[in-house]
């Protein structure tokens, strides 16, 4: 085990060094010519700590620890650059270990402690088992689609024991999330209440669960969800709301008959304030009352509602529920002409 005397001149002993490694490991593979030991797989968990183990005796005068081609330990030199590989100090002069200190998945294979005894190569071999849990996904970032589209999500969980893994999904239309087992995601015809976050949870015995997310937007055309007219008296303010769900968020333009509002001309004002919008009157007339026209589209589709401005006297009934309405043919005409 002396590696002392020839790293005494640090100008050639590397050489010196280099080329006994290689009378040690011929080509890179160890130990051709000379005795192999196969010893039991070492088997820990990812993050904790491996000890391989090598037995030598007075008449070893070379050995080294390799991971496959790669010379981890020579003697008490170390040759790997990462730190996570130590020699095992203070043991008994018949052992001749090495340490890996947080194992991960990547550490996994064969290792080789190759000795030089009589001119006599031989090697013991180990292979370092990890058990644990990696994940790799098909896919990158968050996706947006259409609705009526087919959506595939596919997350992949490579480890040992073998992950389970569980998609959930949380949707902001939802109350309880949903949980579907599988690899492989598909959604066929995917419609506004399937949109919002999808999480892959990959598990198994031995590691926490690794929790990776891919955020799913689906595009929908407006639907108008609350109508409301109001009865005010002349000279009061009078104001009509119009309420609308869409993905891309609606733009909104009102009418009354076949005339189009605009903001501040004919005493009105229109406030569009996120998915919803405001016809305000300043100071309400007898030519105001009647019937308009709220209008809401997105580059997904357009959809109308009929809104009452109505005097004090009048009764109507009103409703905040999702109702029904038609295109009014001479809207129709303007956007499909």
């Amino acid at each position: 085990m002396g590696f002392s005397g020839y790293l005494a001149a640090p100008g050639k002993c590397l050489v010196v060094l280099g080329l006994k490694l290689l009378f040690l490991v011929p080509a890179g593979v160890p130990a051709r010519s000379g005795d192999s030991v196969l010893k039991d797989n070492i088997t820990v968990r990812q993050g904790d700590s491996a000890v391989l183990k090598c037995n030598v005796d007075s008449k070893v005068s070379r050995v080294a620890w390799l991971n496959r081609t790669t010379i981890l330990f020579a003697g008490n030199e170390k040759w790997s650059l990462d730190p996570r590989v130590v020699l095992v100090e203070n043991t008994a002069v018949t052992e001749y270990s090495i340490r890996i200190l947080n194992v991960d998945v990547h550490d996994e294979g064969p290792y080789v402690c190759s000795i030089l005894t009589n001119k006599k190569p031989k090697s013991t071999k180990v292979h370092l088992i990890v058990q644990g849990t990696r994940l790799t996904f098909s896919i990158g970032a968050d996706i947006t689609v259409n609705e009526g589209s087919s959506v595939s999500l596919m997350c992949l969980a490579i480890g040992r024991p073998e992950a389970n893994i569980i998609w959930k999904h949380h949707s902001p239309r939802a109350n309880a999330a949903q949980m579907l087992d599988g690899e492989h995601l598909e959604v066929t015809g995917i419609t506004k209440e399937q949109s919002g976050s999808y999480e892959c949870i990959a598990s198994n015995d031995i590691s926490n669960p690794d929790i990776r997310t891919v955020q799913v937007t689906v595009n929908y055309p407006p639907y108008i969800s609350k109508a409301r007219g109001t009865g005010t008296a002349v000279g009061q303010k009078g104001v009509l709301q119009c309420e609308a769900s869409a993905v891309p968020r609606a733009d909104f333009e009102w009418y009354k008959e076949d005339r189009r509002l605009f903001n501040g001309l004919n005493g009105v004002r229109i406030e569009n304030q996120g998915r919803q919008s405001l016809l305000v009157f300043f100071n309400v007339s007898e030519e105001d009352y009647g019937n308009y026209t709220c209008v809401a589209m997105n580059n997904m589709g357009i959809t109308n509602a009929s809104i009452i401005l109505y005097g004090e006297t009048c009764s109507i009934m009103e409703s905040e529920s999702e109702s029904e309405w038609v295109l009014l043919p001479w809207f129709e005409n303007r956007f499909t002409n």
